[in-house]
């Protein structure tokens, strides 16, 4: 079974929304180029808890090709806005997860870490508010409830 749902990837970029566990030294690698001075690479992972209630597990689903829309997207706002960025890397699972796995990764390489900073907190923020991808949170006494990212607070 291919774990890879749809990977979009140019010279310069990568994206991905993806079944299989996601790699941080793989986005690095993706990220790296001789004209980086910084990568900055932002793991999103699945926590314990959620406003005090205990989480057991999440489902990750994404409407795959308006997701993958998003992510060039936002790969040509940071260009527009921080012309320097080498390369933009936004890889999202989907399926179910467990705690400490690894959900999201994006990573930006950049001549100058400050550049590199901005460039992936704007990634992740505008993803979050921006990508088709819902998740189920599926609490320890056996409830669930689906919510969008994009309505998950800031974090």
């Amino acid at each position: 079974m291919n774990n890879q749902l749809l990977t979009v990837e140019n010279q310069l970029d990568s994206f991905a929304i993806t079944f299989a566990p996601l790699s941080l030294s793989e986005i690095y690698s993706l990220a790296d180029d001789p004209g980086n001075g910084a990568i900055v690479l932002m793991s999103g992972t699945v926590r314990n808890q959620t406003e005090g209630k205990l989480v057991k597990s999440l489902e990750y689903q994404a409407y795959e090709p308006m997701a993958i829309a998003v992510f060039r997207s936002i790969a040509q706002q940071i260009r527009s806005q921080w012309e320097d960025v080498n390369r933009v890397v936004i890889h999202h699972r989907i399926g179910h997860l467990y705690i400490g796995e690894i959900s999201v990764l994006v990573a930006v390489g950049c001549p100058h870490r400050g550049e590199a900073f901005a460039a992936c907190k704007y990634a992740i923020d505008t993803l979050k508010h921006n990508a088709p991808i819902w998740k189920k949170e599926h609490w320890e006494d056996g409830s669930s409830t689906w919510v969008s990212i994009g309505a998950c607070e800031e974090d």
